[in-house]
């Protein structure tokens, strides 16, 4: 019979910063000790860098301890010791091979054979771990800092605005917004639930500069009836999730936002950011883009 080995994980812990729910350290890059691959993908440059070099430093040393074994296994040094050994590893690793030490045992073109199988193998890895942190898209996209409500065309109605500041094109722009609050069910079970805020309009083909998001706040809307109190006391947030293709280098970006309830200013709208030259050219100015004035 197999007895199941019961495992044991960390209790997360969920912060309330700046209004916002958080999983304390759990998008830090130590946070991946038991994923090594994750953890290569996620770690500061300086950190894999370091990584690679005493990983290389330790398998070398490893090469050069099993070259030992055999007191005539290289050729070409007078006598042979671990810094002559290590070097030779590293030599045969990195297919240098500068002509001067060479295997001249069975034993020895045996350990070669196996060190540049392993290099072969290494070298795949570590390149290929490079190009996805290099290959990785990394978004250049604004959101305003506030979120606001008031009436437009007569209807309460969520806006907030996002930019792209590449000044590049963003092909086949998708917005997805969604209300983050604490319900009880009809049992007394708390549970954090995800309420979708529909738009007038979620896509867009080309997004270029500026975009103002609206939600209309009707009575089939989630937000419908909530005032600022409630939203408080139900720990409500607005979670804003933007995907699209980046032309320049053709891969899928994603970018994240969240406001929460005291981002969120009623009666108020945002101050306009475009402006007609008095060459007969619209201008856009982002300086004034999170700003908002009272209605």
């Amino acid at each position: 019979m197999r007895i199941k080995r019961k495992l044991h994980y960390p209790l997360i812990k969920l912060e309330q910063r700046d209004g916002v729910l958080q999983v304390v350290g759990g998008n830090s890059w130590y946070s991946y000790l038991r994923d090594p691959y994750h953890l290569l993908l996620t770690i500061p440059w300086i950190g894999f860098f370091a990584i690679v070099m005493v990983f290389d430093i330790f398998l070398n040393a490893v090469f050069a301890i099993l070259y030992l074994l055999d007191a005539n296994a290289i050729a070409g040094v007078k006598e042979v010791g671990f810094l002559e050994a290590f070097f030779f590893s590293v030599q045969t690793l990195a297919s240098i091979g500068y002509g001067v030490m060479n295997p001249q045992t069975l034993y020895a073109n045996l350990l070669v054979t196996l060190e540049s199988i392993t290099s072969l193998m290494l070298f795949a890895v570590i390149t290929g771990i490079a190009y996805t942190r290099f290959a990785k898209s990394a978004s250049r996209v604004m959101f305003s800092r506030v979120a606001t409500i008031h009436n437009y065309n007569g209807i309460p109605t969520l806006m907030f605005r996002t930019a792209n500041e590449r000044k590049n094109n963003i092909l086949e722009a998708k917005l997805s917004v969604y209300l983050m609050i604490d319900e009880v069910t009809a049992e007394g079970q708390m549970m954090r639930r995800l309420h979708e805020l529909k738009l007038t309009r979620d896509h867009s083909p080309v997004f270029l500069l500026s975009w103002t998001v609206m939600h209309t706040i009707n009575e089939s809307s989630p937000l419908y009836g909530l005032s600022m109190e409630t939203m408080e006391r139900l720990h409500a947030q607005i979670l804003v999730s933007l995907t699209g293709v980046d032309e320049t280098i053709e891969g899928t970006l994603h970018a994240r936002h969240m406001y929460a309830t005291r981002n969120i200013l009623f009666d108020r709208r945002f101050v306009d950011v475009i402006s007609m030259g008095n060459d007969g050219h619209r201008y856009l100015d982002y300086t004034h883009f999170h700003e908002t004035v009272a209605i």
